[in-house]
């Protein structure tokens, strides 16, 4: 027999019990000590109900009831949280599920059902596993026909089963956005609309006056209802006052602007409120706190480091639509939020994305070389980010090469992403950082080693690496050359650092960059000062040819720079050519193969459009790192040209020195000597062109001038400057901006 249930207005509640049973398979965020789980109810940002705490369980069994009232479009939060980490800010967080009533019970008829959900994540990037069970039940009242109806008003009868069809149809793809359901749609006044989150949360939208509220609207007057930012470049608030006829009595409203849908509705368990003088404030039923900060505006306000995952964010929408940036291009915000984009590889910025027509606007930003903000925007690219799960790699001190070339060489990118744990034969250390920095360390002292053949010493010193164009005497060079590449990746993507530093060619190599004759310098300054030469003088009668004579293990083979070099002499129209191809063969041609096979490697765990937002310092800093300056070392192992000690713009210099943080201290090394780092034993041992060569301050140039290096003699041309001020601003300039070597 057919029973029959009227039906009722949406905006009617009732009462259902709601039983947290158990959850599965929670998360252990700490390796000796397991959570103490418990879980957080909260029905539309409101209602707040929270179960007992279990002692240490992944597998924790509740079964509490509580009663809660809901409408059929009311969204049930429920939270769980380890107790022990609860109090503290950003921790404890277990992982969340979403339930949108309507969706599972129809809350005016006798209904139960069992929802096992997966958890998810809210807000953190922290790891979250396991499955979360939960009954809801309701109970149907025997008068549920509202008084307020007359018989001729009230609705006509149907089925059970035709109810909970009816509801199951409404509601069956959460994702539609705007959800469309008759029922729904014909209580709203005019104006309005009905909307779900990304959480599966109903809210409502009013474009009459652009705000949004979770409430559902009643009455075609909605004035007092609470509005809900929508986010824009600025967010302009107005206070409007309003009579209300039935009591004649002002009241102040807040409107908001619309904008555009990135900060979307308030996080689970916020809920916006107005003091009496109509200001707006913040609840985080969850914290039991209140503030009058928006929390949807923090990222816009935060470190560097919550503004890129936020910028993120924003390009991961727009890259749907348009496409992802070109290469080398940079989305960032304004300190007023709003979106502009750099391109490094012009070292410009504009308001116009690069995906559409441009129109020139010279308010934007100026480009500036930074590199902690580049690196900020590098880890929070997607493809930068961990996997969840621990990479285990074991290897012994004595056969770290080998051991790791086997193990490396055989894991799958996706696997090398994961948390890296490196264990040492023999030794019982866990590794928390310590273990996997030394075994860079150690690792890239045993890759780089010249003695293996695969990389040597520049002409220009005896630290700076280059690769070897003699590699082939080991017939697996080229698997090892992959190795290395990937070796190298998998230190970048876990913020390690490799002690070893190469020529300023290899870092351009890395990011496709030309290479040109002042490349030359870092790698033979002989052969360049050769090429300089040959441009600035006739090489009429040298009888220079277009081939390059090269010993290959013990003989003298001739090369030819291009087809039939060897038949074409040098001469004054064509030396430019000349100069560019030997350049081109002696830096790129001849390793060609060995850099292919370390580009490969390094891709598989940094992309080549991520890595192109550095230039070859700053990628010299990312894989090499900040090198940490003995000033006194450096002033006692430093001479002077025209100044001495004692001289006033000398105690300028290096109070300026002592004032640098790391990063800009490592660059004016880079500026002066070539490299960010310098040898084990100090500034004593730093090398030359020609040898041991001391760290020089010269007394030259003109006062309005900036300082100029030469890298090949560790020498900086210092102005006397007339005051601290001037000489901090030209050295920070000169080191920021300066590209190339100058000419001795």
């Amino acid at each position: 027999m057919e029973s029959t249930i009227p039906q009722h207005p949406q905006n009617e509640k009732r009462s259902i019990n709601i039983t947290i049973i158990s959850a599965e398979g929670l998360y252990k965020r700490t390796l000796f000590l397991f959570p103490d789980p418990f879980v957080i109810i909260t029905v539309d940002g409101e209602q707040t109900c929270t179960t007992k705490a279990l002692k240490k369980t992944l597998t924790p069994i509740w079964n509490e009831e509580f009663t809660i009232s809901v409408f059929p479009s009311s969204v049930i939060t429920v939270q769980v949280f380890d107790q022990k980490k609860f109090k503290k800010k950003g921790q404890g967080f277990l992982g969340v599920i979403n339930i949108q009533v309507s969706q599972h019970i129809n809350i005016y008829s006798d209904a139960e059902e069992i929802i096992k959900q997966k958890l998810r994540n809210s807000n953190s990037s922290d790891p979250v596993e396991g499955n979360l069970i939960v009954k809801l039940k309701s109970t149907a009242l025997p008068n549920n026909i509202p008084s307020s109806l007359s018989n001729s008003e009230q609705p006509s009868a149907v089925t059970n089963d035709e109810a909970l069809t009816n509801v199951a149809s409404s509601s069956s793809d959460p994702s539609n956005n705007p959800i469309s359901s008759n029922s729904i749609s014909e209580d709203l006044p005019s104006g309005w609309e009905q909307r779900m989150d990304h959480l599966g949360r109903i809210y409502y939208v009013d474009h009459n006056s652009r705000t949004t509220t979770w409430k559902k609207p009643t009455a075609p007057a909605a004035s007092l209802q609470q509005p809900r930012f929508l986010p824009d470049d600025e967010t302009q608030n107005t206070n409007e006052t309003s009579n209300e006829t039935s009591n004649e009595t002002n009241t102040t409203t807040t409107n908001t602007e619309e904008s555009s849908n990135v900060l979307g509705p308030l996080p689970s368990g916020w809920e916006q409120r107005l003091t009496p003088e109509g200001r707006p404030y913040f609840v985080n039923h969850i914290a039991r706190t209140t503030t009058w900060e928006d929390p949807r505006l923090r990222n816009i306000r935060a470190p560097d480091g919550s503004r890129a995952a936020f910028v993120a964010g924003i390009a991961g929408q727009t890259a749907n639509y348009l496409g992802p940036l070109p290469s080398g291009w940079e989305m960032r915000l304004t300190g007023a939020g709003r979106v502009y984009f750099v391109d490094h590889n012009t070292k410009t910025t504009t308001w116009d994305d690069p995906r559409l027509p441009s129109n020139l606007d010279q308010s934007v930003p100026q480009y500036k070389r930074d590199f902690r903000r580049k690196y900020v925007y590098f880890r929070s690219q997607l493809p930068m980010r961990p996997i969840a799960g621990q990479c285990h790699l074991k290897v012994r001190r004595e056969s770290i090469m080998e051991d790791s070339y086997s193990q490396i060489m055989s894991l799958p990118p996706f696997e090398l992403k994961k948390r890296l744990m490196i264990k040492f034969d023999g030794e019982d250390g866990l590794d928390y950082g310590g273990v996997s920095r030394d075994y860079f360390y150690m690792l890239s002292h045993e890759m780089f080693n010249p003695e293996y053949c695969l990389f040597e010493y520049s002409a220009h010193d005896t630290y700076t690496l280059q690769i070897s164009p003699n590699s082939s005497v080991n017939p697996e060079h080229l698997k090892y050359f992959k190795f290395i590449g990937k070796a190298m990746g998998l230190a970048i993507f876990h913020r390690r650092f490799l002690d070893g530093f190469f020529t300023s060619s290899f870092y351009k190599m890395i990011l496709r960059k030309p290479i040109t004759l002042d490349d030359m310098q870092s790698v033979d300054d002989e052969i360049y000062r050769s090429m300089v030469w040959a441009l600035q003088n006739d090489v009429t009668d040298m009888e220079f040819r277009f081939t390059v004579d090269e010993l290959k293990f013990g003989q003298v083979v001739e090369i030819e720079l291009k087809p039939g070099g060897k038949d074409i002499e040098v001469t004054e129209e064509n030396k430019k050519e000349w100069v560019q191809l030997n350049v081109q063969y002696r830096i790129c041609d001849r390793i060609k193969d060995q850099f292919s096979a370390f580009l490969s490697g390094f891709y598989e765990l940094v992309p080549q459009d991520m890595i192109q937002v550095f230039d070859e310092r700053e990628l010299e800093l990312l894989i090499g790192g900040l090198s940490e300056t003995d000033i006194d070392d450096w002033k006692k192992h430093t001479d002077y040209r025209g100044y001495t000690e004692t001289d006033q713009v000398i105690q300028w210099f290096w109070q300026c020195v002592n004032d640098m943080d790391s990063e800009r201290r490592s660059r004016l090394l880079q500026f002066t000597t070539g490299t960010s780092r310098i040898p084990v034993n100090g500034f004593k041992d730093l090398q030359g062109s020609d040898g041991p060569r001391r760290f020089t301050i010269e007394k030259a140039g003109d006062i309005n001038s900036l300082p100029k290096s030469h890298t090949c003699f560790n020498r900086i041309d210092l102005p006397p400057y007339n005051d601290y001020q001037t000489l901090s601003y030209k050295l920070t300039l000169a080191i920021e901006n300066t590209v190339g070597f100058g000419q001795e």
